[in-house]
C-alpha cells in the first residue's frame, strides 16, 4: 500500500520533459473563449530591450510616441500617375 508521501516523491524526481498523462475529464470547452475574442495581443521584447522598456505602459508610451512623430513627420504617400492610351 502505497502512502501519498512516497507518491509524492516519485513524481518529484520525474523527468519533467517526459510527456504524461493530462487528465482533461474536467476541462471546460471555450472556456477562455470570450476573453480572447475581447483581444488581448502580446509582443515579446527581445531581452536586451528589457531595461528600456521593463512594462507595457513604457513600451506603449514609446509606439504612441513614435506613430505620433511618424504622423507629423512623414511625407504624404506619393499616388501612382495614370498613363493615358493615346488612341
Amino acid at each position: 500500500m502505497k502512502n501519498s508521501r512516497s507518491a509524492r516523491n516519485l513524481d518529484s524526481q520525474a523527468d519533467p520533459l517526459e510527456p504524461r498523462h493530462l487528465d482533461l475529464s474536467k476541462a471546460v470547452r471555450g472556456k477562455y473563449y470570450d476573453r480572447m475574442q475581447r483581444g488581448t495581443n502580446i509582443a515579446l521584447i527581445a531581452p536586451d530591450l528589457l531595461d528600456t522598456f521593463p512594462d507595457s505602459e513604457s513600451v506603449n508610451q514609446a509606439l504612441r510616441t513614435l506613430k505620433r512623430l511618424t504622423a507629423t513627420t512623414a511625407p504624404p504617400a506619393r499616388r501612382k500617375q495614370r498613363i493615358s492610351a493615346a488612341s
